[in-house]
């Protein structure tokens, strides 16, 4: 299948399967822990890089082929390997999801188009939107996250303080920690005034284990990521 992976068990989501909205890895970061490795050309452009007529075509037969996972299933979740709200049929695709199975849908975007009201329209069917937000530092989001040039860090945490006005549904923030990159005490401390404002559900701490885009991109260590999350309150939670 091209566009479905999974079903995979987590601590978050239970038993999730993914589809991606995309055929490559098509996003505008480059993230430098990204899981899939670097991203060839960071695009910027809005279009329906994967059709949903092929895509809800390819989760029928899944459903259909695996009945007792699908059963089973929590949620159905718009990821892949780039950025989903890139993908300007994502409104129709809920829409489409809800129609052929029971599980809760789920968004996780890198919070970048946010700042679009349009695009944040695009993704209120869901049931959960897992947005990401590693710095409130610009220079620290040219080294961590490395955007395209005409994505600005103040419209995303705009965008996420609207989206939590306007969707009625659950938020849960991610943060990836990296050693050495956006750990410091100082800049947690800012990064909490901005996720006050945002107001999420749940605030999730995360820091690389797996292989990543750079080398020598380390986990925060342990005993740090708790101070994290007690200096972010209550609502955090490191995963």
């Amino acid at each position: 299948m091209k566009y479905i992976y999974g079903p995979i068990k987590s601590r978050r989501l239970g038993l999730s399967l993914g589809l991606s909205l995309s055929l490559d890895k098509t996003c505008n970061l480059d993230c430098i822990y990204c899981q899939w490795g670097r991203t060839p050309i960071t695009v910027s452009e809005r279009k329906e890089y994967a059709r949903v007529d092929e895509i809800i075509s390819e989760l029928k037969s899944w459903l259909q082929n695996n009945p007792y996972e699908a059963k089973e299933l929590h949620f159905v979740t718009l990821s892949g390997m780039g950025e989903p709200t890139l993908n300007t049929s994502i409104e129709e695709l809920i829409k489409q999801v809800r129609k052929v199975t029971s599980a809760s849908i789920a968004v996780i975007t890198n919070s970048t188009l946010l700042g679009d009201s349009l695009v944040r329209k695009s993704i209120l069917g869901a049931d959960l939107i897992v947005p990401s937000l590693d710095t409130v530092d610009p220079e620290i989001f040219k080294q961590i996250d490395r955007p395209c040039t005409d994505i600005k860090l103040n419209e995303i945490i705009d965008g996420l303080a609207a989206l939590r006005k306007e969707f009625r549904g659950k938020i849960w923030l991610e943060v990836m920690l990296v050693s050495g990159v956006n750990d410091d005490i100082r800049h947690i401390e800012e990064l909490s005034k901005s996720i006050q404002r945002i107001n999420p559900d749940k605030i999730q701490l995360n820091s690389p284990v797996r292989s990543t885009a750079e080398k020598n991109v380390l986990p925060v260590e342990k005993a740090k990521l708790v101070k994290i999350k007690n200096i972010l309150g209550d609502k955090a939670e490191i995963i």
